[in-house]
């Protein structure tokens, strides 16, 4: 089983059912549809449920539509999107970074 890491305001909000979707740059995991998924508060550590990869897509950042965001969290504008991939990945994260689209189904502990 593979492990994913998120920040406790997305634990919650995947928790209540709002975020479906995640955005992984640089995969180290070799994410595919199918995966069996741990899911982990990233500052506890705390496993708060399982699941699996529903469906991956593979695009840039610089490329995203409409269609994209459907499940993930929204962003107050696109320096903040990159601001706040830099702050997980490093300062190399821009518009022709590669990221993976991971839809999932979550079920709680």
């Amino acid at each position: 089983m593979k492990t994913l890491k998120f920040k406790p305001h997305l634990c919650q909000q995947i928790l209540n059912g709002k975020k479906t979707a995640t955005w992984r740059l640089f995969d180290d995991k070799d994410l595919q549809e199918g995966d069996e998924i741990n899911f982990v508060n990233k500052d506890t550590l705390e496993s708060f449920g399982e699941g699996h990869i529903k469906t991956l897509r593979i695009k840039s950042l610089g490329t995203l539509v409409e269609s994209d965001w459907e499940g993930h969290e929204r962003f107050e504008s696109e320096e903040e999107m990159y601001d706040t991939y830099r702050t997980y990945y490093g300062d190399t994260v821009g518009p022709g970074s590669e990221l993976k689209i991971i839809e999932f189904y979550f079920e709680a502990c």
